[in-house]
């Protein structure tokens, strides 16, 4: 073959940080061998992979054909080598979350996974729906485990578990002293409140954004948030109400920290998914992983209904 495995992974990683010399960290190259990897690979079939723009690379047409197909080699690669070696586990696996998905359920099935396989390697990452499906696109996870909708043409979609939005309070707010008292919760009442939401882009805040559809424009949103940690506490402290996943909210319910808004009418209804390129290679650990997680959520209809070791 004219082309070396490691020509291959060099490329792949310029492909992925769109830079030479962050390539070169991530590789533990000098920048003078991975540039000449590049450009020998480019001359030896004549073609031309990246547009060179200053000192950036930016993957072209021909590149970005090449990508799926050199990722998919190396993966198999790795596969082999492990083999061979005898070794056990499944490797290394990139995974990404969002921030719902990964910080109160992906986090302890990745514990317990390598609880089962010790010799595997996860490197997780928690970020928003749209940085999820980005990073899935561009080949530099493996797999995604989101709680918004993805309608990317280049990425499989499969439904994991289904999840529900919630509206709290503090228990001294007024909302639930009514909901206590037994009184009605209407959509009208809600609008007047101040309301602590999750930022654009996040598969939380699309669900919140499509429920109040009709009546956006009126919604009082004083504090947009990125964590939902930081919403429950500025929640806690008086601030406002906020719609956040009941699974993210089991633990405060249960101590009474906060209380459920019910009785409104409004739909929160939604899916956890997995997400993965459709021309990535499933290796052996992403299908065990896939089946992990399914196995584990198997009989819960519901995400705040799987059985999660409760948080003191």
């Amino acid at each position: 073959m004219k082309y070396t495995l490691r020509q291959l992974e060099i490329f792949v990683a310029i492909s992925r940080t769109g830079s030479v010399s962050r390539a070169c960290d991530q590789l533990a190259l000098s920048q003078s061998a991975a540039s000449t990897a590049l450009i020998e690979l480019e001359k030896q079939f004549d073609i031309q992979l990246f547009d060179r723009v200053g000192k950036s690379l930016r993957i072209n047409e021909a590149g970005q054909q090449l990508l799926p197909k050199a990722v998919e080699l190396l993966d198999r690669a790795r596969e082999i080598e492990r083999m061979l070696q005898g070794q056990q586990g499944y490797g290394h696996l990139k995974i990404g979350a969002t921030l719902t998905v990964g910080n109160y359920l992906v986090t302890l099935l990745v514990a317990k996974f390598l609880q089962q396989y010790p010799q595997s390697h996860i490197q997780l990452q928690v970020q928003n729906t749209r940085t999820i499906v980005e990073q899935i696109a561009n080949h530099t996870l493996d797999l995604g485990m989101i709680e918004g909708e993805c309608n990317h043409p280049d990425i499989a979609v499969a439904p994991w578990i289904a999840d529900e939005l919630v509206i709290f309070a503090a228990p001294t707010h007024p909302l639930a002293l009514w909901a206590q008292s037994g009184k009605p919760i209407h959509k009208a009442d809600l609008l007047l409140q101040p309301w602590i939401v999750r930022e654009k882009g996040s598969g939380t805040r699309e669900t919140f954004d499509r429920a109040f559809k009709q009546d956006y424009s009126k919604l009082n949103i004083t504090l947009e948030l990125e964590h939902t940690e930081a919403i429950k506490r500025a929640v806690e402290s008086g601030l406002g109400i906020g719609c956040i996943s009941r699974l993210a909210l089991k633990d405060a319910f249960r101590r009474g920290s906060l209380v459920p808004i019910e009785n409104h009418g409004l739909q929160f209804h939604r899916n956890f998914y997995f997400l993965w390129h459709r021309q990535k290679y499933q290796t052996g650990g992403i299908r065990q992983f896939l089946a992990f997680c399914q196995a584990f959520t198997q009989g819960a209809t519901r995400s705040d209904l799987i059985d999660i070791p409760a948080i003191a």
